[in-house]
């Protein structure tokens, strides 16, 4: 047991209270901690000395952090935090928290991603380096590469969870430095065609992570995705989908936030600044985009995250896009009584520092935030306010319908290529029931063309049931979200007349 007013022999840790603040112990053997009475400051001081840190009012004596594994060191290096008392609730000098966070997708698929390993070892090392707080991942689709982030970033990352979905996952994981209270995966709906191999995307099961966290008294619902992907912007096939998943988005988000103080959305959007998509999704949640925000940028020109520099990038894709483009993104609103600035965003550019190769083929998005209590309770803006919102509905809603037209389309000919292989079929039963029952001469056909034929349409008919089936739910999702639209959009609509 250590003597009152004593510190316990100490390391750098970060208080989750006040991020962006280390706090250092000094060593048993002379360390102490005392209270200025005047100032009201508490200090870490030498036998004799003067004060050599002066952690901010509010904050209580060191606590040891039991559990945790050694970082290494000095033999007297062991973990200490600083734990806050009562926070201060005045208005006036009211405590700014800052928080930094850090999104990234990794790029991470086994057999197929180029130097995956080494570009997760290299992830690892640098987010235990950088003092971020919240870090935000996509595509890490190996749980053992998953694992082993857990394990190496323990000791400055200790709450993470990984969001299992889909096949072969999500791919969504979050690591914090402060306590995860409460989770929540939403699977979108559409996600892509399962015969649609060079793609892959209905394998993954894209979802919406949410992650709950309390930082200084303040509730964070904090939102990790990412959308199904544009293969050709010209002739986008996959737009109804992707359209239907940032509807389902905004609708998650919507009735997932309403205790909630702060709301952060980081991800792969895959969805330019401009695209009907992101413009339905910002105004319906009224979340603002960091980027847009920012009062100070450095990076990639126009804060482009997939760009023809980096060595991984396919550079056809991006031919009619010669600075890049810009689809991961972090987003962020205040609901409650408090404000959210955005002090500075940050762009990788290409390789990381002190190697030959970036962190993935997307670049890493890295933004400080500044969150503070304001005078009166803001009212929860949900973004309905925008006269312009209801002319993005309805142009969402015209490519849902588009898409859902298509949607039928496909479910008739799955439906009459379904009907076709079960004729055929049937017509092969009959003549082999008449062969047998010495109706016919002879087998109008050799047995083995003829068990090959029964093979085959058989084969088409459970392969043509199939695809019925699904474009059937297909079309029932579309035409969901288009009602859905429709109801928005007539309120939307009826608004201004009720004023």
């Amino acid at each position: 047991m250590i003597p009152p007013g004593q510190a316990e022999p100490g390391c750098s840790h970060r208080h989750p209270g006040a991020p962006g603040l280390l706090f250092l112990a000094s060593k048993p053997e002379t360390g102490t901690i005392a209270r200025d009475q005047a100032g009201g400051k508490r200090s870490w001081r030498r036998a004799g000395a003067a004060p050599e840190l002066l952690p901010p009012p509010g904050f209580g004596v060191p606590k040891r952090i039991r559990g945790l594994p050694e970082w290494g060191g000095a033999p007297s290096a062991w973990h200490c935090l600083l734990t806050p008392t009562e926070p201060q609730q005045a208005m006036e000098g009211e405590p700014t928290l800052r928080l930094r966070i850090f999104n990234l997708n990794c790029w991470a698929i086994r057999y197929l991603s180029k130097r995956r390993q080494q570009r997760v070892r290299l992830i690892g090392d640098t987010l235990r380096q950088e003092a971020f707080d919240l870090v935000l991942l996509q595509e890490v689709w190996s749980e053992q590469d998953y694992s082993e982030l857990k394990v190496k970033l323990a000791g400055c990352y200790p709450f993470s969870h990984y969001f299992r979905s889909g096949v072969i996952g999500s791919g969504l994981c979050v690591f914090s430095r402060f306590p995860i209270l409460d989770m929540l995966l939403y699977q979108y709906s559409l996600n892509g065609y399962p015969y649609m191999l060079q793609h892959g995307d209905w394998f993954c099961g894209k979802s919406v992570g949410l992650v709950v966290m309390k930082i200084s008294g303040i509730i964070f619902n904090v939102y990790v995705t990412h959308l199904h992907a544009e293969y050709c912007r010209d002739k986008d096939a996959y737009l109804p989908h992707r359209l239907v998943q940032a509807w389902e988005l905004a609708q998650f988000i919507r009735h997932t936030s309403k205790a909630a103080d702060v709301v952060l959305l980081g991800g792969d959007l895959n969805m330019h600044p401009e695209d009907v998509g992101i413009r339905l999704l910002r105004g319906w949640t009224g979340l603002q985009d960091a980027f847009a925000e920012a009062m100070h940028f450095e990076g990639c020109k126009n804060g482009c995250t997939l760009v023809p520099d980096n060595c991984f990038t396919d550079k056809s894709e991006l031919l009619p896009f010669p600075l890049g483009i810009r689809i991961d993104y972090i987003l962020y609103k205040a609901i409650s009584s408090f404000t959210v600035k955005c002090e500075e965003l940050k762009t990788t550019t290409g390789r990381a520092p002190g190697v030959d190769i970036p962190f993935s083929d997307h670049e890493a998005v890295m933004a400080t935030l500044h969150i503070q209590r304001q005078g009166q309770p803001a009212g929860a803006t949900l973004g309905t306010a925008d006269p312009a919102l209801a002319d993005v509905v309805t142009e969402a809603r015209a490519e849902v319908g588009a898409g859902l037209q298509a949607a039928r389309r496909q479910r008739y000919s799955s439906g009459r290529m379904a009907v076709l292989a079960l004729l055929l079929l049937l017509l092969q039963a009959a003549a082999a029931l008449a062969t047998l029952a010495g109706l016919g001469a002879e087998q109008p056909f050799p047995k083995l063309s003829f068990c090959l034929l029964a093979f085959l349409a058989l084969g088409v008919l459970v392969l043509a049931t199939g695809l019925h089936l699904f474009h059937t739910m297909e079309v029932k999702m579309l035409h969901g979200t288009e009602d859905q639209m429709w109801m928005v959009l007539r309120a939307l609509q009826e608004r201004p007349s009720e004023g």
